[in-house]
């Protein structure tokens, strides 16, 4: 993509690695307008114009007016319709040339895919999860005959979506199979892995004003952070704060948001554990002295959503320069990933035993979570860069364009 072009960049959950690559793309002469959901819980990039943002780089938070729970199927959905006609009104009246949405429940997903179509923009569907695939696996296993027909359902949404979009970004080549299954050609896919926000997370150290705020200076820590959902066992947290509950320099921190986080503190509220500490999410501009207060930083992901969902927390986390403690499917991206970087333990999702004794392994031992450490930021430093990161979305972008203008 030589010339400058208008590009709609929609993250629903504003992570920090999505605001990295607008901004990038912004300071190489495009117009570009970075779009998110101001009510989602999750973790957020820095949502602020910031002195050195190029005047081509814009954000507009899309927000529907009230609190967004996902505990209430019915309620939730009636929210993600209500976001996806205000995100697609307000994405078209920036009139892009090229639009990018990923994170996105499937029904808002569909009606920005409608009204970008409308104005003569080229979509491209960024998936970062199989959300019809992830929800009928979660949904049939919580609520068996009502699940697997719900699911049905969004699977017919998503594979109808993908087969209409110019082009679609992959995170990983696991999702292609599937992709294949849906009538998508080959043809269509790039295949761009997430990355962290590396120039936002420098290294910071164990004793920094975060880590003093909160008492865990002098803590060996266990860090949670980001969001705690279905997909996330919140039991293996509970299983540290038990094996550790008469170690008094251990902590178990869970800086997060979700239905799993709110079972874990609903379940601490009946039987206290002291060594459970319980924070909101933390904003963009502590984030690097809330990865540094960690001793280990924690993964988690449920066997349902291995093959279709990659935590993108563990990016973040090779950027801290902490031990990842991973539990996860054995096939699941993450774990290759943390593997070949050499930065931490993994175990097999839902491995209560094992778990715990690689959280023991790695309380006992400091050297090898020192080098388990400098070998994720090492990795993240070497593969992380978001120059090369964005030349290939622009290459991305130039394809979709090509594709739009040829159909009918």
């Amino acid at each position: 993509m030589r010339s400058p072009k208008r590009i709609a960049l929609h993250d629903y959950c504003g992570h920090p690695f999505q605001f990295a690559l607008s901004r990038e793309l912004a300071r190489r002469g495009h117009e570009v307008r970075h779009f998110f959901f101001a009510e989602d819980m999750g973790p957020k990039g820095d949502v602020r114009r910031l002195p050195d943002d190029p005047g081509t780089f814009s954000i507009e938070p899309i927000s529907i007016g009230r609190a967004y729970s996902k505990q209430n199927l019915i309620r939730r959905r009636q929210a993600d319709v209500l976001y996806g006609q205000l995100a697609s009104r307000r994405i078209a009246a920036f009139a892009p040339d090229v639009t990018i949405s990923g994170n996105t429940p499937l029904e808002a997903q569909a009606s920005i895919l409608e009204g970008v179509r409308q104005t003569g923009s080229a979509f491209l569907f960024w998936m970062q999860d199989f959300y019809s695939l992830a929800a009928a696996k979660i949904l049939s296993r919580k609520i068996p005959v009502v699940g697997h027909a719900i699911g049905s359902y969004y699977r017919h949404l998503e594979a109808s979506m993908l087969r209409r979009s110019d082009g679609i970004v992959l995170v990983s080549d696991d999702f292609k199979p599937a992709l294949r299954s849906f009538g998508v050609s080959d043809d269509a896919i790039d295949v761009i892995p997430n990355w962290g926000a590396l120039d936002t997370l420098p290294l910071r150290p164990k004793t920094n004003a975060w880590s003093e705020r909160h008492g865990l200076s002098d803590k060996f820590v266990f860090l949670y952070s980001g969001t705690l959902a279905l997909k996330h066992n919140p039991d293996l947290l509970w299983a540290l704060a038990e094996r550790f509950e008469n170690d008094p320099e251990v902590v178990i921190a869970v800086a997060a948001s979700g239905v799993s986080y709110e079972a874990l503190k609903a379940r601490n509220a009946s039987a206290p554990k002291p060594n459970l500490l319980f924070l909101p999410l933390q904003p963009m501009d502590v984030f690097p002295d809330v990865l540094g207060a960690a001793d280990v930083l924690v993964a988690l992901l449920e066997n349902d959503a291995g093959p279709f969902s990659v935590p993108s927390k563990v990016l973040s986390y090779f950027c801290g320069g902490r031990p990842i403690l991973l539990s996860a499917p054995t096939s699941n991206l993450s774990v290759r990933l943390v593997e070949k970087a050499g930065a931490g333990l993994c175990v097999p999702a839902g491995d209560r035993q094992a778990f715990v004794a690689a959280a023991d392994r790695l309380r006992s031992q400091s050297q090898a979570c020192f080098d388990l450490g400098a070998a994720g930021r090492a990795y993240a430093e070497s593969a992380f860069d978001i120059s090369s990161v964005a030349d290939r979305f622009e290459a991305s972008f130039a394809r979709a364009a090509g594709r739009a203008q040829r159909s009918p």
